[in-house]
């Protein structure tokens, strides 16, 4: 456990081969179930269930899990507040044990034990065995167990560190940025210069609504604003890389399928964004798009990076947002992007002068329908 278990980093060997080494030994094991807390807004753990002859499989547990039945009362919370073993044989049950116990017991088990896998950091894990054998787990058995549960811990507290890290950085940072940090991006001055089309939306009447509105309701709409934002943003393979105030700024890098492919999923987040904020009677927005190179990486002090955009693509992007705005259009987007888009899906506005830019640049609408969310054809 401290030695090839805990250095393989893969949770399913480790609680696969620590069942089997238990088998081994006389246990009779017949499920394992093992559940680790993440910092995560979303998922409260992650785990392993491990049964005979069959691979161990990961499960998550949404936050919202600990105000139900599910976890409330539960042998996981015994061990998780009161750092101590649970015990309970399931062919002797109460009507008021906890339905976990019951369904485990309709399964066909006899014996259940909980013991708290305590990390170097104070939390508890709760690692959950149970048996089918008649006579249910003997004393050696639960004994053998608790004395494990140290060096599990060691296997263990390693590989869900490293997980919690991952699923922090992509909270605060997006899916791609937090790779690229994880990967060992992380000096000022590690930049890759790439192509991409960079998305940035704005929210309407957002200072008007700051002004009148109490700030719970203030802090609940522009977060179901950006949630809508963000899912749309993700789910075309872009990464948002920070939110401005009440804007987001989000990347779709170009990859082997070109420019028309990064400017497809662009136009398919903003399709889809704009059709949930009008399902969801919120505040509109308005979108500005551009594809050009722009460099990639961190940027800042020595204490205090960000991982972002910077070139003059984002200027014109930035400069683009005020002429939606000025002009009361939805989503505005660049010459260089239109060609990217079948021409149905643009009309030209005509030609405006960028601030800080040489020259005059024709800008064009995106058509986007508020009540549904359209596409255009796949390049």
């Amino acid at each position: 456990m401290i030695g090839p278990a805990r250095l393989s980093g893969d949770a399913l060997t480790v609680t696969s081969g620590f069942a089997e080494q238990l088998i081994a030994m006389g246990v009779p094991l017949h499920r394992l179930r093992i559940a680790m807390q993440v910092d995560n807004p979303l998922l409260t753990a992650w785990g392993i269930t491990w049964v005979p002859e069959k691979p161990g499989e990961m499960f998550t547990l949404n936050r919202t899990l600990l105000e139900t039945p599910t976890y409330v009362g539960s042998p996981a919370q015994h061990v998780i507040e009161t750092r101590t073993c649970f015990r309970r044989r399931l062919d002797q049950l109460k009507a008021e044990d906890h339905t976990v116990l019951h369904e485990l017991a309709s399964a066909g088990f006899t014996d259940y034990v909980a013991v708290p896998v305590v990390f170097g950091n104070g939390i508890i894990q709760p690692a959950m065995f149970a048996t089918r054998h008649d006579s249910g787990f003997a004393e050696t058995h639960v004994a053998l167990i608790q004395d494990l549960s140290i060096p599990l811990s060691a296997a263990l507290e390693a590989i869900a560190m490293r997980r919690s890290t991952a699923s922090l950085l992509a909270t605060f940072l997006g899916e791609g940025p937090a790779a690229r940090v994880l990967a060992g991006a992380i000096r000022r001055g590690d930049i890759v210069e790439t192509e991409a089309a960079i998305l940035l939306t704005d929210m309407r009447g957002f200072t008007a609504l700051s002004l009148t509105s109490p700030p719970t309701h203030l802090v609940t709409t522009l977060g179901r604003y950006f949630e809508a934002v963000v899912d749309a943003v993700q789910a075309e393979g872009g990464d948002v890389l920070k939110f401005l105030g009440d804007g987001a700024l989000s990347i779709f890098r170009v990859g082997e399928g070109g420019r028309s492919a990064a400017c497809h999923a662009a136009v398919c987040a903003v399709s889809q964004a704009v059709a949930t904020a009008r399902a969801e009677d919120l505040p509109p927005f308005i979108a500005a798009v551009h594809v050009g190179p722009v460099m990639y990486g961190n940027i800042g002090s020595p204490t205090r990076l960000d991982l972002t955009v910077v070139g003059p693509a984002v200027n014109i992007v930035s400069r683009l947002e005020g002429i939606a705005k000025a002009r009361g259009e939805t989503v505005v987007c660049s010459e260089t992007f239109a060609s990217a888009l079948p021409p149905t899906f643009t009309r030209t506005m005509g030609r405006f002068e960028f601030k800080g830019l040489d020259g005059e640049h024709e800008v064009f609408a995106i058509s986007v329908n508020p009540g549904i969310a359209a596409c255009p054809p796949s390049p």
